[in-house]
């Protein structure tokens, strides 16, 4: 696949992603929030926030491929060995943050903080060279079903919507299985 199809193809996952979110949070009634999701702790209102915090989380990520890409490959693995050994901490803090994330932010604010997220990862991307999308850094790939070990600052843009593929899924809300892509 060439760089300009991969590149459009992101983009276009991500308006994919951005729609699909507005549809589930604000197709969903109160009783269906506070619903149990499927497979996890959360419910569904705190999945919602979860699958947002993939998107907001990205930002970050990729900050930190583009820092440790300078840096010898050995630093990469370093921190990923020792964010690895820290994932019962992040576990913890992973679903307590999504709970208390979805307290304080109410459903208009997740859709517009959703919008501004996937706007600033379009921008984004635009902007990134192909040498810039090829650099990376080593992931701690106990952390995230979908982190790689060596993960580019390309698959960083996609992983959000794999994130966030897979927790639609988990959804319990009427018509979440039919936004499936």
């Amino acid at each position: 696949m060439t760089e300009l199809v991969s590149r459009q193809a992101v983009h276009a996952e991500l308006e994919d992603a951005r729609g699909a979110f507005q549809r589930l949070v604000e197709g969903a009634t109160a009783n269906e929030l506070r619903r149990s999701s499927s497979g996890t702790r959360w419910t569904n209102e705190q999945l919602l926030f979860h699958m947002l915090l993939g998107y907001l989380i990205a930002r970050t990520l990729l900050v930190l491929a583009r820092v440790f890409a300078r840096l010898p490959a050995v630093a990469s693995r370093r921190f990923a060995a020792l964010l690895n050994s820290a994932t019962p901490l992040f576990d913890e803090v992973n679903f307590y943050g999504s709970c208390i994330g979805a307290r304080i932010v109410d459903r208009r604010r997740m859709v517009a903080t959703f919008d501004q997220a996937i706007a600033a990862l379009h921008r984004g991307l635009a902007t990134e060279t192909g040498t810039d999308l090829q650099r990376g850094m080593s992931y701690p790939v106990r952390w995230d079903p979908f982190f790689k070990e060596f993960m580019t600052v390309a698959d960083i843009y996609h992983y959000p919507t794999q994130h966030f593929d897979f927790h639609r899924r988990q959804l319990t809300l009427v018509g979440a299985q039919q936004e499936e892509p």
